[in-house]
């Protein structure tokens, strides 16, 4: 008989921030269970608790696969180790390539599973608890599209399950859907999302939805939907009339807002603070101790795998593999006005300071500035150290990480991912106006500028000379003044290599990105350059031990 495990008490501490002593679950028959909305809600905690897992958000979607960008690079100069996926030199039997494909479709049946099963049994459930079973089931359907909205971008063409019992087939019989399927099914299931659920600062529903989804959630990821649908390699164009319609009822809603603050949003995150003004979409994180097995461990790599590079510290050390593209910062444009270009890196790191020997301190990467070394006064020689040496900044534990948040573990930490953040929309929102009516809009150009206003430390309802754009752009030159917002607002968030993708220049950015950066310094740390082929790497393989069990599959372009 089919058994669920239901980490009931742990789930709570993952969603409320609560603190164990020691980590329990109880083993029950699914069969016998959810036979109320306290007991359903469980259960859909755990379609949540698949976000945090190392193939989804904990790690693989978050920090690896997104790494090779204009904007990012790894640590080094080689394929070795952690090296190959980021150089973009892995085959279709990576072990990452394998284990996120798997985790998305555990996932899926989760939520397949989850609401199979409270269609079942909520007509046992009470008024109230049918309320709430409607929410719920919004939740689910939210869910399932979110995880293949991430199979479809990164696979492309995949296998469409519906349903539970399709996952007792023998995999022989699973055939490829095409993509718009894939879409058209995300788009149905975010629909019912949007129509089902409150919005977080009007749910009289749920006791707690930190972290849970909303209905400007859905609207927000729909929008993000509706772009990539737009996008290479379907460029079905009517969707951006979609997208920005999807859009504007978010906007015009009122019930969501961009924080005063865009350095709050880090010391948010970095210590499990839910704040649904701005963040829609976010994974949670959370555990007082690391067991060790990975069933039991709801913390990721966030900040120890992409944060400053550090070791003395009080979590022993943070890896720091993520290295920023320096001439990406270089060519920041207002960059000395923008407050979020130095929150956005670091030109230190955390170490041992060799004149006291005191360690886990601030050190220069190089005596020469960064800013000197990005001029045409920098030497070969700090412009060799902050190739290779500056990390992201935004999640440096030690600047941002309370005591309380604090996860004493060399390789992982309960900071939060932000998915979806408001900012994300509202950039969506202006690049699908400009896409839809061939040129920016009064309300594109409200909607980026706001995002630059908060940028720049200013009023984003206010007006101002010093950081909104110039008025009279035509359709292309307001298209670029997007894609580099996108860059300065989400830098090192994970979208930026999704987003060169569907706009149709993955390969030709990494090929400009090198070129640029052995202008400036000669001899680049940028491996994927080497690796990196145009219709090949838009997508990752479909997993060759999956292609040799799915005989009717097609392997995806440049993998064969």
């Amino acid at each position: 008989m089919k058994k669920i495990i239901y980490y009931i008490l742990f789930l709570s501490c993952v969603f409320s921030s609560c603190s164990l002593d020691e980590q329990t679950y109880t083993e029950v028959d699914k069969k016998t269970y959810m036979r109320n909305a306290s007991e359903a809600q469980n259960v859909l905690l755990g379609v949540y608790r698949d976000m945090i897992q190392g193939g989804i958000y904990g790690y693989h979607l978050s920090l690896l696969f997104t790494i090779p960008t204009d904007l990012a690079k790894c640590e080094g100069n080689s394929t070795n180790g952690f090296r190959l996926v980021p150089a973009n030199a892995y085959t279709a039997t990576q072990s990452e390539v394998q284990s996120t494909w798997s985790a998305l479709y555990n996932a899926v049946y989760d939520a397949n599973d989850f609401m199979e099963t409270l269609q079942s049994n909520v007509n046992q459930f009470g008024d109230d608890d049918q309320q709430k079973a409607v929410v719920y089931m919004a939740e689910a359907r939210a869910l399932r599209a979110l995880y293949y909205f991430e199979l479809v971008r990164w696979y492309g063409n995949i296998a469409l399950m519906t349903n539970t019992a399709q996952s007792s087939q023998h995999p022989s019989t699973f055939v490829q859907a095409a993509p718009e399927d894939v879409y058209k099914f995300i788009e149905a299931d975010l629909k019912f999302a949007i129509s089902n659920l409150p919005y977080a600062q009007d749910d009289k529903i749920r006791s707690n939805n930190s972290f849970r989804f909303s209905k400007g959630a859905a609207l927000g990821l729909l929008t993000k939907v509706y772009a990539t649908w737009a996008g290479s390699p379907i460029n079905d164009k009517s969707k951006w009339e979609e997208a920005a319609k999807t859009a504007k009822i978010l906007v015009e809603s009122g019930k969501h807002h961009l924080l005063d603050d865009y350095e709050q949003l880090w010391r948010n995150t970095c210590n499990g603070i839910w704040n649904p003004d701005e963040s829609l979409i976010e994974v949670s994180f959370y555990a007082p101790t690391v067991t060790g097995t990975s069933s039991q461990d709801p913390c990721g790599r966030i900040g120890k795998w992409n944060g400053v590079s550090a070791s003395g510290i009080r979590g022993v050390r943070n890896a720091g593999n993520w290295r920023v593209v320096s001439t990406f910062l270089r060519d920041w444009k207002d960059r000395q006005s923008d407050k979020r270009w130095a929150i956005s890196f670091s030109d230190y790191r955390y170490g041992k300071k060799e004149a006291t020997g005191e360690d886990g301190v601030k050190i220069a990467i190089n005596a020469e500035t960064f800013e000197t070394a990005i001029s045409d006064a920098g030497t070969a020689k700090a412009k060799k150290a902050y190739d290779n040496g500056c990390c992201p900044a935004k999640w440096d534990t030690e600047k941002y990480v309370n005591a309380s948040n604090y996860l004493v573990n060399a390789d992982y930490s309960n900071i939060n991912w932000y998915v979806l953040r408001y900012a994300d929309v509202l950039l969506l929102y202006a690049e699908a106006l400009n896409e839809w009516k061939g040129g920016p809009t009064t309300e594109a150009y409200e909607a980026i500028n706001m995002v630059r206003r908060r940028g720049f430390g200013l009023s984003v309802n206010t007006a101002s000379s010093l950081s909104d754009l110039a008025t009279g752009m035509d359709h292309d030159t307001f298209q670029q003044a997007i894609r580099d917002e996108r860059a300065y607002e989400l830098a090192y968030e994970g979208h930026r290599r999704q987003d060169l993708i569907r706009w149709g220049i993955y390969y030709e950015s990494i090929r400009k990105t090198a070129q640029n950066l052995i202008d400036w310094c000669g001899d680049p740390n940028y491996i994927c350059v080497d690796f990196t082929k145009k219709g090949k790497h838009e997508l990752l393989p479909i997993p060759q031990r999956d292609m040799k069990l799915m005989t009717s599959f097609e392997q995806n372009p440049g993998w064969k």
